[in-house]
């Protein structure tokens, strides 16, 4: 063999080696990476190039008995940031024409401070607390608009997240029913108290994203799908509640009261078609009112109720068979029996002794009278018939800080106490319980469980949350229907009729001017009602309304023009027939 070919054969040898060399040297690596540290490797690509995001479910709606929508969610942007992955240094960019600038980081923190109302410090240290945060909040509930701009603005490191918001389009229609929710969660009404049937259930997904931090198109995988809330029906008529809140707010003003309130009832099944509080808050400004008007007064505020109170003494005595519509009774100027000596019990004007029927004593809305029927019954069970018309206890609504109001114990009642409670001084309720009173009597007798909520629609089209309403009775027919029928004779015999009366309809109402106590006793302040049934004949809604502590007027005829303008807005609403029989003819003295 020539030295030529030897050397041929060496080289050729030794590249044999280095190929064998390199490919071992990449089998070695090959196994190093798919099989020694794949797991390694594949976690380490997933965190820098997966990032797992929140899905948002979106909380229910709150509609009023038409569906007419008083709370809802809208869409809202949080601007987000991946720290780790934003240069505070500046960063390079390239430009239409094709070059590459150095980018300024400061300069597009303040262009992005420009649309988010923040300085660009500010954002610089949010950026700057964790670097190696993948997650920072930027600036939260931004609006498309704001995202859009925000968006143009190309910050690598920053994008963005859709979380729902909440608006209430009615503004202060039913804003003290409905509540609101503020940075910390729900507040008040039923956005704190229907969270079971509102509140929505966050998923969870991941994306994939580019080096600059911009989510690739269809890269999002759901890893737990987001539940919406419920919707949550009220038995409100928003029109109606509407109507009621501008009246008192109307009237409220004119007389100077502190507060007022508005309930209509639906007498059949105990819903409430109107549940109005004045001040009126807006959920979407609950700074437009003082703190104490946040809630529902109507369920949380009991007070001293006063004559609207007699309507449930008549009919009570009636059932228990003590009296009849026409017993004849002598109603003292001063009402002394069995009082300490001095003490007294007396009507709102002066009079001699005066010959009433028992139906008199409830037109005329004598204490006096009230007195004299109320030794025939016993305190206990004087005490039993006002807990069964709804007193002393909650009504079932559950409404947030709803109040029992109070009964005064039989065993703790004094001589006097024993006979005012009976005209509704020295108990309390709310205006709610007052509502139930009378749907009762225009029930027939028989109480429905008061109701404001009529259920929970899911998306799937089940209902939950149904009410129960099964009613109880508390008096028979017969003391219910007369004791409406004596009430007729407050609107068409008594000094309010030029007022109450509306043309064509038997209404029955029952005036109240209660006066309030503080420290040192009975003051000058009083609180003004007027409650009363449409159409008197076959009651159909329960109105209660109700002015506290009015300055320029401080009798039962404060309350009545708004008593008349919100039953007349009931007639339109519910388009309820005009009467066709006339009011019976009960004698009221003799």
């Amino acid at each position: 063999m020539s030295r030529s070919s030897r050397s041929l054969s060496r080289r050729m040898a030794v590249a044999i080696v280095a190929v064998i060399a390199v490919f071992g040297l990449f089998t070695v690596r090959l196994v190093d990476i798919q099989v020694v540290r794949a797991e390694t490797l594949k976690e380490d690509a997933a965190a820098k190039r997966v990032v797992e995001v929140k899905t948002h479910g979106i909380r229910g709606d709150i509609v009023d008995r038409n569906g007419v929508v008083l709370a809802d969610s809208v869409e809202r942007y949080n601007i987000t940031a991946s720290p780790r992955n934003v240069s505070l240094d500046g960063f390079e960019r390239r430009t239409e024409a094709g070059e590459t600038i150095k980018v300024d980081m400061m300069d597009e923190l303040a262009k992005l401070g420009e649309l988010t109302g923040q300085k660009a410090a500010d954002i610089r240290d949010i950026l700057a607390a964790d670097p190696e945060s993948d997650y920072a909040i930027i600036k939260k509930d931004v609006n498309l608009e704001t995202l859009l701009k925000v968006r143009d603005l190309k910050i690598p490191g920053l994008y963005d997240e859709m979380v729902p918001s909440r608006t209430y389009p009615n503004g202060a229609v039913a804003g003290n029913l409905v509540g609101f929710i503020g940075t910390d969660g729900p507040q008040a009404g039923f956005e704190l108290t229907e969270g079971a049937c509102l509140a929505a259930e966050d998923g969870d997904s991941t994306v994939a994203i580019s080096e600059d931090w911009v989510q690739l198109p269809g890269s999002r995988q759901v890893v737990n799908e987001a539940k919406n809330g419920g919707t949550l029906r009220l038995t409100i008529d928003q029109n109606l509640q509407w109507y009621a809140q501008q009246a008192l707010a109307e009237q409220g003003s004119a007389l100077g009261a502190d507060w007022a309130t508005a309930t209509v009832v639906r007498v059949a099944d105990g819903h409430i078609m109107a549940a109005a509080d004045w001040p009126s808050v807006d959920p979407n400004d609950r700074n437009s009112v003082d703190a104490s008007s946040l809630g529902a007064r109507i369920f949380s505020t009991p007070y001293e109720p006063g004559s609207t109170i007699k309507a449930a003494t008549i009919a009570s005595y009636l059932d228990a068979g003590t009296t009849t519509v026409g017993e004849k009774i002598i109603a003292p100027g001063q009402y002394t029996n069995g009082l300490p000596s001095g003490s007294f019990i007396k009507d709102a004007w002066a009079h001699d002794d005066l010959r009433y029927t028992t139906a008199g004593v409830l037109k005329d809305s004598s204490n006096t009278g009230i007195a004299v029927l109320t030794e025939g019954v016993d305190a206990q069970q004087r005490h039993d018939y006002l807990r069964a018309f709804g007193f002393d206890q909650p009504t079932g609504i559950e409404f947030n800080g709803e109040s029992s109001g109070r009964l005064i114990p039989v065993d703790q009642l004094d001589s006097i106490s024993n006979i005012t409670q009976q005209f509704g001084q020295g108990m309390t309720a709310t205006s709610a319980q007052v509502a139930g009173l009378y749907q009762t009597l225009g029930n027939g007798g028989v109480r429905m469980p008061l109701t404001l909520v009529e259920g929970c629609e899911w998306e799937d089209g089940t209902v939950t949350d149904v009410p129960e309403n099964t009613g109880e009775r508390v008096v028979s027919e017969s003391a219910a229907d007369a004791t409406v029928g004596i009430m007729e004779n407050v609107v068409s015999q008594g000094f309010l009729k030029p007022i109450l009366d509306i043309p064509n309809y038997r209404v029955a109402a029952k005036t109240g001017t209660a006066e309030v106590a503080d420290s040192s006793g009975y003051g000058s302040d009083r609180i003004v009602s007027v409650a009363g049934l449409v159409p008197a004949e076959d009651p159909q809604y329960a109105i209660v309304v109700t002015f506290v502590k009015p300055d320029t007027m401080k009798t039962s005829a404060a309350a009545a023009p708004t008593f008349n303008a919100i039953m007349k807005q009931v007639i339109k609403t519910f388009r309820i027939t005009p009467s066709t029989t006339p009011a019976p003819d009960i004698p009221l003295t003799w």
